[in-house]
């Protein structure tokens, strides 16, 4: 399909990753398909909530990168752009969040069975998030800021993924 006839979606979506990073792309092409999160969100005065969300993995821009969407409905919707980078054998990480105009870049590797995505936000705070307890067809991602530049971690999302459709 020439590209001035396609949709943006079109354009966009990819069916596979390429063939020329397949095995750089498999730290997070695992990811994916449709998934349903339970997530606890810890706020800065140190209430608790507690809700239920969707997230969607797919491949983009000619399968050289994953793209996400995060919906938890009153705290965050989102998007992830995950580029793997084969000079650095890692992953940059750009999330974007529109509506709280909360906006996070990292850089992602594993480290051990777990992947960890280390970076700022906006602000300038240090982030890390991390996927853990990792299996075929669930997940733990924990989200954390430091006010210390690292020093220490306060616990801000805790969710539990489990997959819906491949």
């Amino acid at each position: 399909m020439a590209a001035a006839s396609a949709s943006f979606l079109d354009m966009l979506h990819a069916d596979a990753p390429a063939p020329d990073r397949v095995g750089g792309l498999a730290l997070y092409g695992w990811l994916i398909g449709a998934w349903t999160m339970d997530a606890i969100i810890h706020a800065d005065d140190g209430a608790r909530h507690e809700a239920k969300g969707s997230i969607g993995f797919g491949w983009v821009l000619e399968g050289r990168a994953i793209q996400d969407v995060w919906i938890l409905p009153g705290f965050f919707h989102g998007t992830t752009l995950r580029v793997y980078d084969p000079e650095l054998d890692a992953w940059h990480i750009l999330w974007s969040d529109p509506l709280k105009q909360y906006y996070a870049r990292q850089i992602g590797r594993a480290e051990g069975s777990d992947i960890v995505q280390l970076g700022k936000a906006g602000d300038g705070v240090a982030i890390r998030w991390r996927f853990t307890e990792i299996a075929r067809d669930s997940f733990r991602w924990l989200g954390e800021s430091s006010p210390d530049d690292g020093v220490s971690w306060r616990l801000q999302a805790d969710v539990q993924a489990r997959r819906t459709l491949p």
